[in-house]
């Protein structure tokens, strides 16, 4: 038998068997549309635009439905019932992380976000322990905040009210932040190793939200032999994960095991009272994944955020008064804002509700899967199933949200007001793997906004009207556009 024939046979067998395959598992699953042989609905999806193709299927197939990303499904939970009712009510069967080929090579199921089972579930624990014990001790986090807020006060000042673009400095405040908390210590805005890990944070960012990854993804064998924008973000980890190593060996040379310090000096501690248990895994590996976590969801995300809020706040120049009167007849122009302002600040609180709400910063979240067989509204979900959430359907549902399309703090506002909860305010996600720093990035947004806007008025170079908002990445998380601002001291 020729070569040629014998590769006819090969590749006709592989295609039978991949349609089987679907076949099978599509019987169990949610409904969705046929997926192609090898490559799924790959080509059914617009990749720039995930979280717009999984609207429209939604109104053919309902809130819960399956796309192939290759010859692996997905169950894509759309609408506020069908995401509380997964990662809530079921909220054990949905708390696995999902597939991620582009990191789980690269971080070995190690650290906290794309960790599974008893890992992820200590390692989350351990995170939340020390972050408390952090904020509890002689200089509590808020503390960490404020000082770090007017630091960034002061770089901005530096403008003498030039335009600029604030997006180096509005990342560096809550880089500053993770630094005080990781190695007790924030650095000065110029030094070089801040700015490196800057660079290599916002590049891995940006990569991880290109259609690029969202491929290698759905064809995780192309990681080995093509080149691409996954070698860099790689590359780029080497450099950070060589930097926290040298932090991490000077703190296990210092380390005094009475009078903990920060995050890796707990770790430490913990690790030589766990070195018996391996399943722990209380290893450098696994710190060094750790601190890399720390500073990619709260370093990026939170500046963003900002950068977001800033652009939003030009474009609706109404919102900014209400705000920096609520600012001036609460806290003044003299003292620092502190976390027990906000309750007496409602129109503040709203608006920052508003900007997470509207800007939608991660629109999919992060891929979670099932632990166990599961059976969900009368389909059963395989063990290991990876499921999508759809915080973008649930943050601009329109029956909680009129218009949402349209920046509204009223939003978050009674009749009376007064700041109104949402249980559909999803931005961190929620259930068992909600953002274990929601609670920093909150104190963050709120106390890093307000001091801006106590010491300055912005000052856009273009009519509200033309302040263009559209992001110019849309991927795993939004990217915002570059723009210039004035900061006009008050």
């Amino acid at each position: 038998m020729d070569p040629f024939t014998v590769l006819v046979l090969s590749l006709s067998f592989l295609l039978l068997l991949s349609l089987w395959r679907q076949k099978t598992e599509r019987g169990k699953l949610p409904p969705g549309p046929t997926p192609l042989p090898l490559i799924g609905n790959f080509l059914q999806i617009d990749v720039k635009n995930i979280q717009k193709s999984f609207t429209k299927l939604s109104k053919v197939y309902g809130p819960v439905f399956t796309l192939y990303f290759g010859q692996q499904p997905t169950v894509v939970l759309h609408g506020y019932n069908a995401v509380k009712e997964a990662l809530i009510d079921h909220g054990e069967e949905f708390s696995g992380r999902g597939r991620f080929p582009v990191l789980d090579k690269i971080f070995n199921g190690l650290g906290v976000i794309f960790s599974n089972g008893n890992t992820w579930k200590e390692m989350k624990r351990f995170s939340l322990t020390t972050l408390r014990n952090l904020g509890m001790g002689k200089r509590s986090i808020e503390d960490r905040v404020q000082e770090e807020a007017q630091c960034l006060v002061e770089e901005l000042r530096k403008t003498n009210g030039l335009p600029c673009d604030p997006s180096f400095i509005l990342t560096c405040a809550p880089c500053n932040v993770i630094c005080s908390i990781v190695f007790q210590n924030r650095f000065d805005y110029k030094d070089k190793h801040v700015l490196n890990l800057l660079k290599y944070l916002e590049e891995n960012a940006k990569i991880l939200s290109a259609p690029w990854i969202q491929v290698c993804n759905a064809f995780p064998a192309i990681l080995d032999y093509c080149p691409g924008s996954h070698n860099i973000f790689h590359k780029n980890y080497t450099y950070l994960k060589s930097y926290f190593l040298e932090k991490i060996k000077e703190h296990a040379e210092s380390l005094d095991v009475t009078n903990p310090r920060d995050f890796i000096d707990y770790y430490l501690i913990k690790g030589r009272q766990e070195n018996c248990n391996q399943e722990l895994k209380y290893t450098l590996e696994n710190l060094t994944v750790m601190v890399n976590d720390l500073f990619g969801a709260g370093t990026e995300t939170t500046g963003s955020t900002m950068k977001y809020a800033l652009l939003l706040l030009m474009k609706y120049p109404h919102v900014t008064a209400k705000v920096q009167e609520e600012i001036d007849r609460v806290v003044g122009r003299e003292r620092s804002p502190c976390m027990q302002d906000r309750n007496h600040m409602p129109y503040t609180n709203a608006t920052i509700h508003e900007v997470q709400r509207f800007i939608d910063l991660v629109p999919n979240s992060v891929p979670h899967a099932v632990t166990c067989d599961v059976k969900f509204r009368n389909y059963l979900i395989p063990k290991g199933t990876t499921v999508i959430a759809s915080l973008s359907s649930v943050l601009h549902d329109s029956k909680e949200f009129p218009n949402p399309e349209t920046f509204d703090p009223g939003h978050f506002l009674d009749g009376n007001g007064n700041f109104k909860k949402s249980d559909y305010f999803m931005p961190f996600s929620t259930g068992k793997r909600v953002c274990a720093g929601e609670g920093l990035a909150k104190m963050e947004l709120f106390l890093f906004l307000t001091t801006i806007l106590q010491k300055f008025k912005l000052k856009s170079l273009v009519p509200p009207k033309d302040v263009n908002i559209t992001s110019v990445v849309n991927g795993i998380s939004l990217v915002p556009p570059h723009y210039q601002i004035c900061f006009i001291p008050v």
